[in-house]
C-alpha cells in the first residue's frame, strides 16, 4: 500500500470512555477540542464492557455498543457532533480477547460452558478441548474448602459460588448436590493458583478474566467485527488502532483481512511495541503503530548520557549487586515462563517433535518432558524482540535460539528441533503457539517485572524502551525522525498512553537527574536510610517516582507502591502476598510525608528541578507535535500532569480549568512556565492548530544544528521550507555555561521572514540568536507566512 497518501488525521486526542465519561460527556468536550486544533477524537473501545470498566478492553459483547457508555443513540450523537466540528473519528478494537470474568455478562462464553464442544461458539475461543474439562480459576485459594461452599440456584440450572453465577448443563443439575452437579459440567471450578500453571484456554498475558478468542477463522473474524464493520459501512469511523495484534495467530493475515473489510481509504494502526530498529512486517498494510517508539526517542533526547556512570554506581552501591538490564531482564522472563506463563509453555512443549540425538531415549520420560519445557521456556525468553512474524522473522527466531542455547548448551538438540519444525510449518500450530507467547514472556517479564526491578533511572523504564540506553545522541534521533518521515508519515506518534509507566511529564522531570546524578545520590542516600523499605531496589523506584510525581498524596504513593511492588516480585506479589511487607510499603508514604523536615527537603529539591524539568516537557512536546507522523494528545496532557502507572492516569480531568486557560491564551495571554501548565496547553494548542489549518508545511525532515558554543543544548529540525521547531536540552547544563552566548540557529534558504508561533512575534534574520528565539520560552515553533 501506499504510505505516505494515507487518510490520517492531523492530530488525535485519546479519550478513555467509561460510564463516568460518556458519549454525552465527550459531546460536550468536542467545542474545547475543535478550539484545541485536533484533528480526530480517539476513542478507546466502545462495544459493551465488563460493568464499570475505566478501558474497555474487557469486550463481554461485541455484537452491541457499551450501554453504560450511552448506549447506540448515545455513540451516533457522538459520530454526529465530531463531524459538525469537522473532525475525525478513531476507534480502539480489541480482536485477541474478550471478558469473561461473569459468564453470564458474556452470552458466548455463556454458552460454551453450558453446551461444551456442542456450543455454536465452540470454536471461538481459543481452548484445548482435548484437555478435558475447562479450568476456571476462580475459587479461593484453599481449593476443597471454596468447592463445599458451592451452591444451587433454586431452580437447579445455575452452580453460584457466593455473587458468580455459572451455567448447568441441561439434564446435569436434576439430582445430588452442588459438588455432584459440578463434577457434571463441561468446566470445572478450580483455585485461582491454578489458572498459570494448568489452564485449558488461551488468554491474555497472564490474565485468566480475558479468554483468547479465534478471529483468524474467518467467520469468527466476521462475527466478532460485525458491529464494528457496520460503524465503518455507515461513515462512523475514520480510523482503526488494533489492541494486542501480537497475540493474533497470524497478525499479517489478519491485518489483511481488516484492510480488505474497512477499504483503502481509512487509518489503520496497530499498537505495536517494536524493539530499537525494528520495523514492522511490510507485508502488514497498515498505517503505522500507536507510536511507543517515537516516545523512546523524543524522550530519550533530553537525557545527559553523562549521568550514566554515577546513577549505575548509585544503583549497584545501593542494590549491593551489579546487574546489567539484560541480565534482569532474562532472569525475569524465565520467571514468567516457569510461573504466570507455565500453562502455555506446557501447551507448546506438547506439541514440540522430540530430536532422536536427545537423551531422552535413555532418561525417565519425566526428565525428558522436563528438559523440552525448560528449552521452550529458554526459546521464548531469547527474542530480541516481543515476536517474530514468520516467515519474515526468520532472524528473530534464530537468534532466540542462539540467545537460549548461550544459556542452556545442553538443550541446543531440543532448540534446533523446535526452530527446524517451526520453518518447516511456519502457520503450524507450534510456530503459532511460540510466536503467540514470546511477547506475552517479554510484557510479563520485562514491562511488569525487570521494569520494577532494574531501577538504575526509571524514566527509560517505560513501554517499548530500552532502560539500559542511557539517552537517545542527536543524531540517532534525527535518523529516527527522517526515517520516521520517509517510511512510516502517517504512523501514530506518542508521549503518553494510558499504558505508560509514568506520564510524560514525570519522565521529563525525571530526566533533570541525569543533569545532576551526585546530588541524587546523596539525597537518596540520606533519604533511605531515614525511611527504609522492605527492598532496596524497591527504594530507587520509590524515590524517584516520588519527586517525579511531586506533590503526590499518599493514597496515591500508597497503591502505585504495593502494585509497583508486587510487579517486581522479589519481596511480595500478586500470586504469594506477605503481609508485613505489603503492610510496610502501604504505610511508607504516609510516614514519609508525615516528616516535616523531610518533606520541606524534598519541597526545596522538586522546586529547584522542577523548573528545568518543565522545560523538558515543553520540548518533547514540541518535538512530537511538529514532528513527522500523526501526534497522539492523551487526555488532560496538554497541562502539566504528574501521573502514574494506571489507574492513577486515569483519574479524572478537570476540563474546567482547561477551557478557561484556553480563553485567556486566546485573549492574548503569554504565560510563565509555571506550575499551572498554561505554557504547555500553549504550546499544544498553537502546533496542534497549526498541523490542522497548514498541513502543507509539515513535510519532508532534516536535522537543523544551531552554531556555536552551547549548540548541543538546542535539537531542531526543519520541515518542509517554511516551518521550524528548536527546542532546549539539557538545561541544568545551559545555565551552569552561562546560556546560550554567541550560538545562532541558521534557518533553512537563508530566509530571514519568519513567525514564533508560539508567542506571536516575528523572528529576525536568517541565523538569530538563540538568546533571543527562546527568550520567553525554552521552544519555538517557527514558520513562514503562506
Amino acid at each position: 500500500m501506499n504510505r505516505s497518501h494515507s487518510p490520517a488525521p492531523s492530530s488525535t486526542y485519546r479519550l478513555q470512555l467509561s460510564k463516568d465519561t460518556t458519549f454525552g460527556d465527550a459531546v460536550e468536550l468536542l467545542p474545547y477540542l475543535d478550539a484545541l486544533g485536533v484533528g480526530a477524537l480517539y476513542a478507546s473501545p466502545l462495544l459493551e464492557s465488563g460493568a464499570g470498566s475505566n478501558h474497555g478492553y474487557d469486550v463481554v459483547d461485541p455484537t452491541r455498543v457499551s450501554a453504560e457508555r450511552g448506549g447506540e443513540e448515545g455513540r451516533k450523537a457522538l459520530v454526529a457532533a465530531v463531524r459538525e466540528h469537522d473532525m475525525a473519528f478513531v476507534l480502539d478494537i480489541v480482536p485477541n480477547h474478550v471478558g469473561v470474568d461473569i459468564p453470564q455478562a458474556n452470552p458466548w462464553w455463556w454458552d460454551v460452558l453450558a453446551h461444551g464442544r456442542a456450543s455454536e461458539h465452540a470454536a471461538t475461543f481459543d481452548i484445548d478441548w482435548d484437555a478435558g474439562p475447562i479450568l476456571l480459576p476462580v475459587l479461593d485459594a484453599d481449593e476443597e474448602k471454596a468447592l463445599s461452599e458451592l451452591t444451587l440456584s433454586d431452580d437447579r440450572t445455575q452452580l453460584r459460588y457466593y455473587e458468580r453465577a455459572f451455567p448447568v448443563a441441561a439434564g446435569s443439575g436434576d439430582s445430588g448436590t452442588a459438588q455432584e452437579v459440578h463434577g457434571r459440567q463441561h468446566y470445572r471450578l478450580v483455585s485461582w493458583k491454578r489458572g498459570a500453571a494448568e489452564l485449558t484456554y488461551r488468554r491474555f498475558f497472564d490474565v485468566s478474566t480475558l479468554a483468547a478468542v479465534r478471529v483468524e477463522l474467518p467467520e469468527i473474524f466476521e462475527k466478532t467485527h460485525r458491529e464494528i464493520l457496520r460503524w465503518v459501512a455507515a461513515g462512523d469511523v475514520d480510523g482503526i488502532r488494533v489492541d494486542h495484534p501480537d497475540g493474533l495467530s497470524d497478525p499479517g493475515s489478519y491485518m489483511r483481512r481488516l484492510r480488505a473489510a474497512i477499504g483503502p481509504d481509512r487509518w489503520l494502526l496497530v499498537e505495536k511495541i517494536l524493539g530499537v530498529g525494528e520495523e514492522l512486517p511490510a507485508s502488514w498494510p497498515v498505517n503505522g503503530t500507536s507510536g511507543y517508539e517515537a516516545l523512546c526517542e523524543i524522550q530519550g533526547v533530553f537525557v545527559d548520557p553523562d549521568g550514566a556512570g554515577l546513577l549505575t554506581q548509585l544503583a549497584a552501591e545501593h542494590t549491593g549487586r551489579k546487574e546489567s538490564a539484560r541480565s534482569a531482564e532474562h532472569a525475569a522472563r524465565r520467571e514468567a515462563a516457569d510461573t504466570i506463563l507455565a500453562a502455555e509453555v506446557r501447551r507448546i512443549a506438547a506439541l514440540v517433535p522430540v530430536p532422536e540425538a536427545a537423551p531422552s531415549t535413555e532418561a525417565e520420560p519425566g526428565e525428558a518432558a522436563d528438559r523440552v519445557r525448560t528449552a521452550v521456556a529458554e526459546l521464548l525468553c531469547g527474542f530480541p524482540v516481543y515476536r517474530s512474524y514468520l516467515p519474515e522473522g526468520r532472524e528473530a527466531l534464530e537468534t532466540a535460539v542462539s540467545v537460549a542455547r548461550t544459556h542452556r548448551p545442553d538443550l541446543a538438540d531440543v532448540l534446533h528441533a523446535i526452530r527446524d519444525a517451526m520453518l518447516a510449518d511456519p502457520a503450524g500450530l507450534l510456530a503459532t503457539r511460540v510466536q503467540q507467547t514470546s511477547g506475552m514472556v517479554m510484557a510479563k517479564g520485562v514491562e511488569d517485572t525487570a521494569f520494577y526491578r532494574w531501577n538504575r533511572f526509571v524514566a527509560l523504564n517505560e513501554v517499548g524502551g530500552d532502560p539500559s540506553r542511557f539517552g537517545v545522541p542527536p543524531q540517532e534521533f534525527h535518523r529516527a525522525m527522517a526515517t520516521r518521515e520517509a517510511a512510516w508519515p502517517a504512523t501514530m506518534t506518542t508521549l503518553s498512553t494510558h499504558d505508560t509507566k509514568r506520564s510524560e511529564d514525570v519522565r521529563a522531570r525525571l530526566a533533570v537527574l541525569a543533569e545532576i546524578p551526585r546530588e541524587w545520590a546523596g539525597n537518596v542516600g540520606r533519604w533511605a536510610a531515614a525511611h527504609p523499605l522492605p527492598d532496596r531496589s524497591l527504594e530507587l523506584l520509590a524515590w524517584q517516582n516520588l519527586v517525579g510525581a511531586w506533590p503526590i498524596t499518599a493514597e496515591r504513593m500508597s497503591g502505585y507502591l504495593t502494585k509497583a511492588a508486587k510487579e517486581a516480585k522479589l519481596v511480595t506479589s500478586h500470586v504469594e502476598a506477605v503481609a508485613d511487607v505489603d503492610e510496610a510499603i502501604a504505610a511508607w508514604p504516609a510516614q514519609v510525608l508525615a516528616d516535616a523536615d523531610l518533606v520541606a527537603e524534598i519541597e526545596e529539591f522538586v522546586a529547584r528541578i522542577s523548573g528545568p524539568g518543565r522545560a523538558n516537557s515543553l520540548g518533547q512536546k514540541l518535538l512530537q507535535l511538529a514532528g513527522p507522523g500523526v501526534p497522539d494528545v492523551y487526555q488532560g496532557t496538554e497541562l502539566f500532569e504528574y501521573s502514574l502507572v494506571d489507574p492513577d492516569n486515569r483519574r479524572p480531568v478537570d476540563w474546567a480549568i482547561r477551557r478557561q486557560l484556553l480563553a485567556r491564551l486566546d485573549d492574548g495571554w503569554l504565560p510563565d512556565v509555571d506550575a499551572e501548565g498554561a505554557a504547555k496547553l500553549l504550546v499544544t494548542a498553537s502546533a496542534l492548530r497549526l498541523r490542522r489549518y497548514r498541513p502543507e508545511v509539515f513535510t519532508g525532515y532534516r536535522p537543523l544544528p544551531a552554531q556555536g558554543s552551547a549548540a548541543r543544548h538546542a535539537v531542531a529540525f526543519a520541515r518542509s521550507a517554511s516551518l521550524v521547531a528548536v527546542a532546549t536540552r539539557l538545561p541544568v547544563g545551559l545555565v551552569a555555561r552561562g546560556g546560550w552566548g554567541d550560538t545562532v540557529l541558521p534557518l533553512p534558504e537563508g530566509t530571514a521572514d519568519w513567525h514564533d508561533v508560539i508567542t506571536d512575534t516575528a523572528v529576525d534574520g536568517a541565523a538569530p540568536s538563540l538568546s533571543d528565539v527562546l527568550s520567553r520560552y525554552p521552544v519555538a515553533l517557527l514558520v513562514r507566512p503562506a
